[in-house]
């Protein structure tokens, strides 16, 4: 019988979100092990809970789920989708321009596939989500990653991205705030950005799922309400905002002008009609999350826990000699720098390795995010602010004595 072998088109695709220290984490646990997973956003596995408004919202409606539905999403959810971008400046957008997906990874997916030629390429920021990196090997196109410069708050580098473009530039992905920095982008930065795509004829991806997930009394402003003359796809949803990962609650609203992107947008109904619909129960509870910012706000100021949680890692992260760290400003991500040279580190998968096994805390080294150097990983900041301290604690403690063989 011929040996099935994996498609060409996965050979560059990884998630080290669940990768080998994740299935090392695994085994951990299955023996017995109390492993602390700073791996994934995921706020309902340390006892978040999602709000009154969407848990109502899903128990009254129920009924009304049971079939399939339209294929972009129902029509309520996307017309609060419609109305809460229209309220972030967004303009000229209708319900009919809203795709709602079986998370934002569906869409992404969906997008890619619909605009990218085998051999286009596209702009994506590394360090990355390494979800647009996959999605575009999927699609058969090349990811082309431009650095986001750590010593500029992780802004992205304009001088990178000029250089990085060619004739087969097809579009530039966007994650503000992001992902796995934490930062928060200005609208000047994002300006600079968009006019990188104005003069060059390209596409915008905007993630922004994050947005709500804003502190320090900071405001996101959406790329889409700064360039109304340029097709923007922006990407958002509420598995983080509203407690609820597991409903794969994500939408995508597609603005700007419209009429040479019609083969584009074609494709995304053609993709949308493939899977029938997305999962149906999520949508009842979208107009009813997005009339309540204030269970997402508690969250986010001081006294809420991931106010209290980002300040109790930073705290403890400052502490240790040769780790440095820019502090994030939105989401629940950080993405600090070792000293790789104190510790001798050559390798940042073998780091986590080394720490998962000495103090059973799981984190992601920053190949896991398209960064080639051994000398960044990635802490999810979502344990309660004294097991989040500790987890620090016991990373000072690991270092003292750490020297990669």
């Amino acid at each position: 019988m011929r040996e099935l072998g994996k498609s060409d088109k996965l050979q560059l695709v990884h998630s080290d979100i669940r990768g080998p220290v994740f299935v090392e984490a695994m085994r951990m646990r299955k023996e017995g092990i109390d492993v602390l997973r700073l791996n994934t956003g995921n706020p309902a596995t340390f006892d978040f809970k999602m709000p009154d408004s969407v848990r109502n919202a899903l128990l009254e409606n129920a009924d009304k789920a049971v079939a399939y539905c339209d294929l972009k999403g129902m029509p309520d959810a996307r017309e609060a989708i419609c109305n809460y971008h229209k309220g972030k400046g967004i303009q000229g957008i209708t319900p009919d321009d809203c795709f709602i997906g079986n998370g934002v990874s569906e869409l992404v997916t969906m997008a890619l596939i619909a605009l990218l030629n085998y051999g286009d390429e596209i702009l994506v920021p590394a360090p990355d989500y390494s979800l647009w990196t996959n999605s575009v090997h999927i699609a058969g196109a090349k990811p082309v990653h431009y650095i986001c410069d750590e010593q500029s708050a992780w802004y992205p580098d304009i001088n990178d991205i000029r250089k990085k473009i060619t004739p087969k530039t097809r579009a530039i992905v966007i994650i503000n705030p992001n992902n796995p920095t934490g930062a928060l982008y200005p609208k000047e930065v994002l300006e600079e950005l968009i006019q990188i795509a104005r003069e060059n004829d390209l596409v915008i991806f905007s993630d922004e799922i994050y947005d709500r997930l804003v502190m320090d009394d900071l405001e996101h402003v959406s790329t889409a309400a700064l360039a109304p003359d340029l097709l923007v796809c922006t990407m958002n949803g509420l598995s983080k905002s509203h407690i609820v990962c597991g409903f794969r609650c994500g939408w995508m609203v597609v603005s700007g002008p419209k009429e040479h992107a019609q083969g584009f947008i074609a494709g995304l109904v053609q993709l949308s009609a493939m899977r029938l619909c997305a999962n149906a129960l999520m949508q009842l509870v979208i107009p009813a999350a997005l009339n309540d910012p204030d269970s997402t706000r508690a969250m986010i100021v001081p006294g809420g826990r991931l106010y209290e949680q980002r300040e109790a890692c930073c705290r403890e992260l400052a502490k240790i000699d040769g780790i440095t760290f820019v502090k994030n400003s939105a989401a629940f991500y950080i993405f600090p720098k070792i000293d790789v040279k104190k510790f001798n580190i050559t390798d940042d998968q073998q780091f986590a390795m080394d720490y998962l096994h000495a103090k059973n805390v799981m984190i992601i080294p920053g190949r896991g995010f398209s960064w080639d150097a051994p000398d960044h990983f990635r802490i999810v900041m979502l344990p309660e602010p004294e097991k989040m301290a500790k987890a620090m604690r016991d990373l000072g403690d690991f270092l003292k004595d750490y020297h990669q063989n």
